[in-house]
């Protein structure tokens, strides 16, 4: 058994909406919910009841419903969710207009800035006004490149509330990274920043909006707004308009265009890493009552909160932050690096605004963990009851930093889900209690099994994370994928008729879920499958490692463990800690994690949201081409793979 590290006191579930939820539905359809346990048996077993009653539970603003819950209620992929209703997205997170606040922006330069939510609904109206002038309609998109802060979240809604699809990427990104992204979806227009700022050092991007502008013939208009600064000059963007002008007008009531359940409202990208990226396409609808569901349920997030989540608007978890205002509360945007100005950054944020829900990565918690930060013993953490941690697996080592340096009342939810469905199949649940190492519960109302090569459901072993029946925010599909060829190649095509996510996971003895990394880098050293998560919750105990990456080298027919490291700042890696390395590795899993061999790298690759690239890496050292370089955060990372002496023998 798993230890268990945090419970819901009787009072505090009581009081969740959870609860609320359980007492309606039985109530309502004379069944006993005894537990989260019976109560997901139910989302998934009466799906159309369920989401029925989550979009009257939710107040779902819209101008029709229709009385179809779910269409074509067994086909994956091709269910049709709300057939008959129109609704617009952006109406539902701009239903409150008053002086409560909406917006806390701020950045590593210090700027703060509040904006209620009767300023965001003025200037969403003007800019809805001056796009719908320029010609934007239902189907068109706008992309942008966008620094976390208000500017993003009023062009998306503006966009939003015209039907138009909104892509953003950060500023961070590369200008062939941004063409193969927007270059595949025409945009009408591009909404920039000038620049942006990392560790203290600004960065002007106007050259490089430039070049997308230059290369993007679908471009109608363009306008750039000021972030370094406070009056760019836009002369070299060739037909730019300023935001201050491209606003003037006295627009102040948001005409919101209804629109089938499954209109477009996103398209995000797949990391690219691997080729070019998938343009993956998501409703308004489906986004909307998945992220409500999200929000009010497994977060139990209420208007009285203030939710952070560290993200940039190139991550998916940027668009499930903004949703936070369907439900009436705070949002704190922050837009830089989480170290700067010095590495208690963060939860200094946390204290002075009054944070009660802080999401960040694994890789942050476990940079807090190396670097000794007890944000518990230096900051005022009262209001914080929830931290959600993503991106990656969060280590069990992690799980007890959080209880022992941050915080021990605290619902810890580490969440699992991604770009593909702009939400999470696992995350967390005010109910049940925190158990080392696992994310606490499957989501509400969606069918998650973990299964063997048969598509069998096994239970307390490793296998595939699947779906088996249709949820609302499965993509619409990938754009301009005709036949959805490619869509169904990439979710359906392991197991037809069944979602198939690509992790390597395992439902627990509590019924949570542990996942072991990505299927498609599982190593199989000896024909035994092996998750490259299981081996990076080891290494990542020794001290000096800062962070590793694992991948599987072809060798002598078979597949052998190779243990990259990126150690402390002038530690050089020796046999002693290699011998550590591997009697940590030993110890707590079986002889065939242990690796073949260990070589220390200055740096590890990862993708822009921060995740690290093995299938890129496992290339590099096989000597095959990494098609897409532009995805990569520091793609000159990888040169440390190249002609490896020690990986040939």
């Amino acid at each position: 058994m798993s230890t268990r590290l945090w419970q819901p006191s009787p009072d505090t579930i009581a009081a969740t909406r959870m609860a609320t939820l359980m007492r309606r539905i039985e109530a309502e359809h004379g069944v006993t919910l005894d537990d989260y346990a019976t109560l997901h048996a139910f989302s998934i077993e009466r799906l159309d009841a369920f989401w029925s009653l989550l979009w009257d539970e939710f107040g779902i603003i819209a101008e029709a419903r229709g009385d179809r819950v779910l269409a074509s209620p067994s086909a994956m992929p091709g269910a049709r969710w709300f057939p008959d209703a129109r609704l617009n997205f952006a109406e539902n997170l701009l239903w409150r207009r008053d002086e409560h606040t909406a917006l806390i922006c701020c950045d590593e330069r210090g700027r703060r800035q509040l904006v209620s939510y009767a300023d965001l609904y003025r200037d969403v109206a003007r800019l809805a006004q001056a796009l719908k002038v320029r010609g934007v309609a239902p189907g068109d998109r706008v992309a942008g490149i966008v620094p976390n802060g208000r500017h993003a979240v009023i062009a998306m809604l503006a966009s939003a509330s015209l039907g138009a699809i909104w892509s953003s990427c950060s500023p961070d990104f590369g200008v062939h990274g941004l063409l193969d992204r927007f270059g595949q979806i025409e945009p009408k227009v591009l909404i920039a920043a000038d620049g942006y700022t990392w560790t203290g050092k600004p960065i002007d991007i106007r050259d490089r909006v430039a070049e997308v502008v230059d290369a993007i013939a679908s471009l109608e208009t363009v306008v750039v707004f000021p972030f370094l600064d406070d009056d760019p000059d836009l002369a070299g963007i060739e037909g730019a308009i300023a935001w201050s002008r491209f606003l003037d007008n006295d627009a102040d009531t948001v005409v919101f265009t209804p629109l089938p359940f499954a209109h477009p409202l996103y398209i995000l990208y797949s990391s690219g890493t691997t080729g070019t990226p998938k343009c993956i396409v998501h409703s308004a609808g489906g986004t909307l009552l998945q992220h409500l569901k999200e929000h009010r349920l497994h977060t139990d997030l209420s208007s009285d909160d203030v939710l952070f989540y560290y993200t940039t608007c190139g991550w998916m978890m940027w668009n499930w932050l903004v949703s936070g205002l369907a439900t009436g509360l705070s949002l704190v945007l922050y837009d830089g690096s989480p170290f700067a100005p010095d590495p208690k950054s963060l939860w200094s944020l946390a204290e002075r605004e009054g944070i009660s829900v802080f999401g960040t990565s694994a890789k942050y918690l476990s940079a807090c963990e190396k670097q000794g930060l007890r944000p518990a013993q230096r900051f005022d953490l009262g209001k914080l009851r929830a931290l959600l941690s993503t991106g990656s697996a969060l280590l069990p080592q992690s799980f007890d930093y959080v209880y022992d340096a941050i915080k021990q009342e605290l619902m810890l939810a580490s969440i699992s889900g991604g770009t593909d469905i702009v939400s999470c199949f696992a995350l967390g649940c005010p109910i049940r209690p925190v158990y080392r190492g696992q994310l606490q519960c499957r989501g509400l109302g969606m069918a998650v099994a973990v299964v063997d090569d048969d598509a069998q459901p096994v239970y307390g072993e490793k296998g595939e994370l699947v779906c088996t029946r249709p949820f609302p925010s499965m993509p619409i599909g990938f754009w301009n994928d005709p036949g959805d060829a490619r869509y169904r190649e990439a979710y359906f095509s392991t197991f037809p008729g069944i979602w198939s996510q690509g992790d390597y996971a395992e439902i627990t003895a509590e019924d949570g879920l542990i996942i072991h990394g990505r299927s498609d880098a599982v190593l199989n050293p000896g024909g035994v499958r092996i998750g490259t998560a299981e081996i990076y919750r080891q290494v990542e105990k020794v001290e000096e490692v800062l962070e590793s990456l694992c991948i599987g080298q072809d060798w002598q027919d078979d597949v052998r463990v190779i243990l990259f490291v990126r150690l402390r700042d002038g530690l050089t890696l020796d046999d002693a800690l290699s011998e550590r390395i591997r009697q940590t590795i030993r110890a707590n899993t079986t002889p065939r994690h242990v690796p073949a061999k260990i070589l220390q790298v200055a740096d590890i690759p990862r993708t822009l949201s921060g995740k690290i690239v093995e299938l890129a890496v496992r290339n590099v050292v096989h000597g095959r081409p990494v098609k897409n370089r532009d995805a990569l955060a520091n793609p000159d990372a990888l040169r440390h793979f190249e002609d490896l002496p020690d990986l040939q023998s």
